[in-house]
């Protein structure tokens, strides 16, 4: 034979098992709220109010007192617990503790500065690395040109040697040349 849960008791709304921490502190706190509120007035305090009453009378009057506020409690907390099983407020709230536990696991999620940090340092990185290419681009023109005009002058220098040197055989020709016509000519004399 099963027992039937009374009213107000947790066990017929909501299972044993699968209820998070957050939940059940949320549903904690708010029975603790009500509590308080709603037992905010002593016995004294509450005579105080109905002076004008005999004493069973204001006796009779705490009791009803005391039965509307534990009626009014149950009511309440079965009115909660209704809610939170409508919104799937516990269903909620054991995700969110799930998300959160996952996050504390995750190493990258749980330190998102350092994300960005390493963003920001990849990103500086690869700047600094095109910054060096192109330096590196800049001084490679830069030998090229030097290498360019160095074999223009060596070019321009070649020219004047060809033009020293045809100059030379020139010079050797007509010396060739000159000593052929002397050598006739000392024969002639």
């Amino acid at each position: 034979m099963e027992k039937t849960p009374k009213q107000g008791s947790n066990a017929s709304l909501f299972p044993s098992t699968g209820i998070g921490s957050r939940f059940s502190n949320l549903n904690k706190s708010f029975k603790y709220s009500l509590r308080s509120l709603l037992t905010s007035c002593s016995k004294e305090e509450f005579y105080k109010a109905f002076s004008s009453f005999s004493n069973t009378e204001k006796e009779l009057l705490h009791r009803l007192f005391l039965q509307v506020i534990t009626s009014l409690h149950e009511n309440l907390e079965d009115g909660f617990e209704t809610v939170c099983l409508q919104t799937q407020a516990g269903a909620t709230l054991d995700a969110v503790e799930e998300i959160v536990e996952e996050q504390d696991l995750d190493v990258l999620f749980s330190d998102r500065s350092n994300i960005m940090d390493v963003a920001e340092n990849l990103s500086m990185a690869k700047k600094n690395e095109i910054q060096h290419l192109k330096h590196m681009v800049q001084l490679g023109e830069e030998h090229n040109q030097m290498l360019r005009t160095r074999l223009q002058l060596l070019r321009e220098g070649n020219q004047v040697l060809s033009g020293a040197s045809q100059a030379v055989e020139k010079f050797k020709s007509m010396n060739v040349n000159y000593g052929a016509n002397s050598g006739d000519g000392i024969h002639d004399v």
